[in-house]
């Protein structure tokens, strides 16, 4: 691609800072970064290897916030965050032999269902409760199957991740966005892995914008850690609605073409 210049960086790394902060607090990031990054130029497979290594950094940002206020049980987190970087890796691997078609028809009702979940239920709570699946099980084939789609495709990974620990794994709902973030962070690293060996990855563009994810990331998990469930539940929601329809929006889109819209 040709010579980026200054302020279409800046530019980027001001969309990352935000998208950093949303990120923290509820995922969906991406819907900001990747269309920022193929309106700079940039090819599809280079929008999304730059966008991982930005999303990593902006993950390993609010775990470390989340981490020091000693929200992360890592007992339970390093064999969850280890089982999503092998399989995050697997599905990027996996990407170029696979059709994501079922996916992108199948993804959009999840997040939604999602959407539904978080908002009428109560299940997104500041206090732990009792898990529901023990942590090898969860570990071995619940982590692996979301970090194995957010190395293949990606959208609503954090939500998915979101979802499995406070109904599975019983946290509270910032144990639960701390555990989610460094889960993310895994997978994201274990696919952003690939990205670099293929040699997909814009250094200065993506630099930038790792800087201003982290940093973004680092006021969006202090506010989560400030306002807790009032604030985590309703971006849940929103984010979870907003790939949905974006996804949806997508003339390709299998479901869009089943119906004929």
């Amino acid at each position: 691609m040709a010579q980026v210049s200054l302020d279409v960086i800046a530019t980027l790394f001001a969309v990352a800072a935000l998208a950093g902060a949303i990120d923290a607090i509820a995922g969906g990031g991406g819907l900001l970064t990747l269309p920022a990054l193929l309106l700079a130029g940039l090819s599809p497979v280079q929008a999304l290897g730059t966008s991982k290594l930005q999303s990593s950094l902006g993950s390993i940002s609010s775990t470390s916030a989340f981490a020091r206020r000693g929200l992360i049980d890592w007992k339970t987190a390093l064999p969850v965050a280890g089982a999503a970087a092998i399989a995050g890796l697997c599905g990027a691997l996996c990407a170029s032999l696979l059709s994501p078609q079922l996916l992108r028809a199948v993804v959009p009702l999840l997040l939604i269902a999602i959407a539904l979940y978080f908002g009428f239920s109560r299940a997104l709570k500041t206090e732990d409760v009792a898990p529901r699946m023990a942590l090898i099980p969860f570990a071995c084939f619940v982590a692996p199957v979301i970090g194995f789609y957010d190395g293949i495709f990606g959208p609503g990974a954090g939500a998915f991740y979101m979802v499995a620990i406070v109904t599975l794994l019983g946290y509270g709902a910032l144990k639960a966005t701390a555990h989610t973030k460094l889960a993310n962070a895994a997978s994201n690293l274990g696919s952003l892995a690939l990205f670099i060996s293929k040699g997909v990855v814009i250094w200065p563009i993506g630099l930038a914008m790792a800087v201003g994810a982290f940093l973004g990331a680092q006021v969006g998990s202090r506010l989560a850690m400030r306002f807790g469930p009032k604030l985590i539940r309703p971006l849940l929601v929103v984010i979870s609605c907003a790939m949905a329809v974006k996804l949806l929006a997508d003339p390709a889109n299998p479901l869009r073409m089943a119906i004929g819209f």
